[in-house]
């Protein structure tokens, strides 16, 4: 937060240095306050015993906040609380504390990030542009989010390949002080998500109600806007701050860019809004969907439906979209309290046809509901970079996203490379994806060779040489052998130098989906969080040469050629030039 901060001030002052009286964009996404929550612990702390009294309280104190400060009308209703999540007084008395410090971690973390927001707008207003540069400010995550499940967790990523119910409270109580920490990868729990989602119903994923879609929003412009402090109602999405901008520089809507016909762009400009409290909304119709969950918004009356709990199992089976129930709210229902389906049958019919034209109108159907065999590219046919069964990596090049990395995950496969052993022998990585969070190494300890699988920070599997690899060149390997049957299954890990076994073990379970959202591949080094214990964030490098390496599927562990040919690799070589 504080590096792009640093650098986006750096940016802006160069900008008014050497054209003063030209117009700068920024586009400023520090990613924050989505999971995971990391924040230096003073941050954190600050905020210790803030939270004592549990989400359910919360939601009563914001909502009363909420009134007292007119960001919400007097009339509105607080929606019941969701049934499907446990009441503050529910959860284990000793579990609470480990609850309650998971917010003083995200309430630590969105103060740091304002704290930096505000260091570029001071650095604005120290230029002078501040009273003619529009600001939009939009905090939040869809709507705060359910994925850290009943309990909160420690790995975010647990989720995502289907392990949350691995995060126990025992787990996580164990775990209390690194919460926010760098060996975490934190969420909070859901009832946080609910409270802070207050009055809505739902949360993130759930695109169907405000609970997973409205967010706060500050548009500040003093030449712009006349209006000081006023709260503005007409219905707006985040597809219209596009328009806003260019009718605010005066900006035609591109037709084409780079030679390529442009399609409109589909949001509302809100520039009519920013003087007049009154004025008739324009944007009066939008729809929603995510993973099956779907609604229309239409001239204050909203039609949706809730076809999958964000927080149940990744695996768990939808109902039938024929079988989704719909709810219907008035367009005097600001929070969507008052559900009148039933009492309005020909309204609620009326809205579900409109989201189909505009379902049909904007490439939503087919409806899929799928959920595991979207995030698997595999199984999904989303477009990924690297094609076909290898990969050939060289030495220098790293933090290399999942999706620039050949996809090793639920298959056999091989992972070559040719390294040299200065005479002193060989010690740190020499390829490695992932993080301490998952992934894998194939590196040097104590001048062996070594490998380990890290399955989502709950346990690691290693293979080793049993003696130290020689001076001089060689290529290493370790073969994996999936044990199949289906995603996320064990394996047996073997290692050879210059073809030969060396070591072996075994891999009791593997990361269906993914390892990271963010740490990536390496040759060479780890340079993010570690994936093995053996060795730690710094100083890992490994000490002689890393000429390069393959990836390879489906390789047959039983050949007995294990050499890359050198044809094969000089191949490779020439096609990066």
């Amino acid at each position: 937060m504080a590096d792009i901060a640093d650098k986006a001030i750096k940016w802006i002052g160069q900008q008014k240095a050497l054209t003063p009286d030209k117009p700068f964009f920024i586009y400023f996404a520090p990613g924050a306050t989505h999971a995971p929550h990391h924040v230096p612990k003073a941050w954190a702390d600050k905020y210790q015993g803030r939270f004592d009294q549990g989400y359910d309280q919360l939601r009563e104190q914001t909502f009363a906040r909420q009134k007292q400060l007119g960001v919400i009308p007097a009339d509105c209703q607080l929606t019941a609380r969701n049934p499907e999540v446990p009441a503050w007084n529910e959860m284990p008395a000793a579990f609470r504390p480990v609850l309650a410090r998971q917010m003083e971690v995200y309430a630590g973390f969105l103060e740091y990030t304002d704290h930096h927001i505000g260091r570029i707008v001071e650095t604005i207003e120290k230029l002078g542009a501040l009273d003619d540069t529009l600001i939009y400010y939009i905090c939040g995550d869809n709507g705060a989010s359910a994925e850290g499940s009943v309990n909160g967790c420690f790995n975010e990523m647990s989720y995502f390949n289907g392990l949350q119910a691995l995060e126990t409270p025992e787990y996580l109580t164990a775990r209390l002080g690194k919460l926010g920490g760098p060996e975490s990868y934190n969420h909070y729990a859901v009832g946080w998500a609910l409270a802070m989602n207050t009055p809505y119903q739902w949360t993130k994923q759930v695109a169907s109600h405000w609970g997973g879609t409205r967010n706060g929003t500050v548009v500040h412009w003093p030449k712009g806007i006349k209006a000081r402090g006023e709260i503005r109602s007409q219905f707006t999405h985040v597809i219209d701050v596009a328009p806003t901008v260019l009718e605010a520089a005066g900006l035609p809507q591109p037709q084409s860019v780079h030679g390529i016909q442009q399609d409109p762009i589909e949001g509302v400009s809100m520039v009519y809004s920013f003087n007049d409290a009154t004025v008739p909304e324009q944007h009066q119709t939008q729809y929603f969907e995510i993973f099956g969950n779907r609604g229309l918004y239409h001239q204050g009356w909203t039609a949706v439906t809730k076809h999958r709990t964000p927080w149940a199992p990744t695996t768990a089976k939808p109902p039938a979209f024929d079988d989704d129930v719909w709810e219907l709210y008035a367009d005097t229902d600001w929070s969507q309290a008052e559900d009148l389906a039933r009492a309005m049958p020909a309204k609620l019919h009326e809205l579900q046809r409109q989201f189909l034209i505009e379902a049909a109108r904007y490439k939503v159907l087919p409806l899929d509901d799928r959920l595991m065999e979207k995030i698997n590219p595999d199984t999904a046919g989303r477009p990924v970079l690297i094609k076909g069964q290898t990969q050939v990596l060289f030495g220098g090049m790293g933090r290399l996203s999942e999706n620039c990395v050949l996809n090793l995950k639920n298959k056999s496969h091989s992972i070559t490379a040719e390294i040299g052993v200065p005479e002193k022998g060989a010690e740190g990585v020499i390829v490695c994806q992932g993080a301490n969070i998952g992934g894998w190494s194939l590196y040097a300890k104590d001048g062996k060779l070594k490998y380990c699988y890290n399955w989502g920070g709950f346990q690691h599997f290693f293979a080793e040489s049993a003696d130290r690899l020689p001076a001089g060149p060689h290529q290493v390997r370790l073969e994996f052998a999936y044990a199949g049957g289906g995603l996320g299954k064990g394996g047996k890990a073997t290692l050879f130098v210059d073809g030969k076994q060396v070591g072996q073990g075994e891999v009791g379970a593997t990361l269906a989906m993914v390892f990271s959202a963010d740490d990536g591949a390496d040759v060479g080094e780890d340079s993010g969080a570690p994936v093995s214990p053996d060795y730690g964030p710094v100083g890992n490098a490994f000490n002689g040469e890393v000429r390069g390496v393959q990836l390879s599927i489906a390789d047959d562990p039983s050949n007995s050629d294990h050499l890359v040919k050198p044809e094969d690799a000089i191949r490779a070589a020439l096609g990066r030039q």
